[in-house]
């Protein structure tokens, strides 16, 4: 194919092309870039915030730096709890690619507000942003997973989905390592202030390149009882219990990942003995280990919507996640009071049990994450997508909600962080069962993927 193709692609059984070939298409390139650089912008403003925060902030603010990232992470999630339920009526009511250039502007007038945090050393600007970043993700949700099934075919799901997540992950891995390499550099502020602007109008930019969509429906009553909505999004979909399962089961990964991510910067410095950069080394391989396992899941499939492996993967994370604890089980490796450089870090090879464990839990997320998103789509109507998406993201930050307060109350009562991801393993062996139930419910309502 020699230029991008707009058309939709049929449904033939026919074995499927490669996932790459998506990128010759501007039914998904478009929506990639778009996807990739507003990920890359929350990532970046994220790790940029939370190094200065552990390692210059807290300090001068006199605050536990542990609780105050613990508490970071909850502040991104909140507003999907609270604004999901609106994002999903917006996707159906309004022209998605419209919305989509809508939500990247806003992204623009954020990340100014991100500048001014960054200058002052505010934390409470600081975190203002970020909830306000997290609004605009929550709209921006629901419109990129209830596009993709308008522009692509059912053969076409898995590896679309594969290439968004892998995307997503290398995204959260690029702007991991800058944000945490340049905020406490020379010109630092100047370097990150300049990027989350110029990287926000990036992504407005290729917004406009997104094709546009049938309007799911143009009469849809807005309604803003937010608590009656989202409730109300949550039972509509409960009685889909394959699809409802599924959803539970992403949630799942999400209250495990992102554990693991909020904790990467202090377990680096309190358990490890490391600075930033190691924190940031630990966030690189996650990264990787999502996108060479979602990679892999297309391989797996070979194109088939099918949630065969994920039982299998939720127990690979477990089983990585104990390894890690063990792992662990050691004094800080600095000296005298001095953090342990990345050089320091990977020539040790005992530490290499600490990436390879890391590289293991990643990997199975990715195998985990990618046919549980593509078997919500594919079985959804096209009219019920994106509020399915909007429950979906519901689900998904209540579950991280709830990671960080646990976590917050673990590490309260005297847990290690070691001792935090042990006890994800040990609740990660209960929640395969339910994911197992979720697999048999997809099987048993086999057949067409749509209904």
């Amino acid at each position: 194919m020699s230029r991008l193709d707009m058309t939709k692609p049929e449904t033939t059984g026919a074995k499927p092309k490669s996932q790459f070939s998506l990128f010759r298409s501007r039914n998904f390139l478009p929506l990639f870039l778009t996807m990739f650089l507003g990920a890359f912008n929350d990532n970046f403003f994220k790790s940029a915030m939370v190094i200065l925060i552990t390692y210059r902030l807290a300090d001068a603010a006199g605050v536990d730096a542990r609780l105050l990232v613990t508490a970071a992470a909850g502040v991104f999630i909140l507003p999907f709890v609270i604004f999901s339920a609106t994002a999903g009526q917006l996707a159906d009511k309004y022209e998605r690619s419209m919305l989509v250039r809508r939500v990247k502007l806003i992204e623009i007038i954020v990340m100014s507000a991100a500048v001014a945090g960054f200058y002052t050393g505010s934390i409470t600007l600081l975190m203002t942003v970020l909830f306000l970043m997290g609004a605009q993700s929550t709209l921006f949700g629901p419109l990129k997973y209830s596009i993709l099934p308008q522009h692509l075919g059912p053969d076409d799901l898995i590896g679309a989905n594969a290439l968004i997540e892998t995307g997503t992950f290398l995204a959260i891995l690029i702007g991991t390592i800058f944000g945490g390499v340049f905020v406490l550099g020379d010109w630092g502020i100047f370097t990150v202030s300049l990027l989350v602007i110029g990287v926000a109008a990036a992504g407005w930019a290729a917004s406009w390149f997104v094709p546009k969509t049938k309007v799911i429906n143009p009469f849809l009553e807005f309604r803003f009882n937010i608590a009656k909505e989202t409730w109300k999004l949550v039972s509509d979909v409960w009685p889909r219990r394959d699809i409802f399962l599924s959803i539970v089961a992403i949630s799942w990964f999400y209250f495990v990942g992102g554990t693991f991510l909020s904790q990467f910067p202090t377990y680096a410095k309190i358990v490890i003995g490391a600075n930033e950069r190691v924190a940031t080394l630990f966030l690189a391989v996650f990264s990787v280990g999502i996108g060479l396992g979602s990679l892999a899941c297309n391989g797996l499939l070979k194109g088939e919507i099918s949630g065969r492996y994920v039982p299998w993967a939720a127990l690979g994370i477990s089983g990585t996640s104990i390894g890690l604890y063990f792992a662990s089980l050691r004094p800080p490796i600095s000296e005298e009071g001095a953090l342990v450089t990345v050089t320091q870090f990977v020539t040790s090879i005992p530490n290499w049990a600490v990436l390879a464990c890391l590289l293991g839990i990643s990997f199975f997320g990715g195998l985990y994450i990618v046919p549980l998103y593509a078997i919500i789509q594919s079985r959804s109507t096209e009219d019920r997508l994106a509020s399915v998406t909007a429950c979906c993201n519901v689900m998904d930050s209540l579950f991280m909600v709830i990671s960080s307060v646990a976590t917050t109350l673990m590490l309260g009562a005297g847990f290690s962080i070691p001792q935090v991801f042990l006890t994800l393993a040990a609740l990660t062996v209960i929640a395969s069962f339910v994911i197992r139930s979720a697999v048999r419910e997809q099987m048993r309502r086999g057949g067409s993927v749509r209904e």
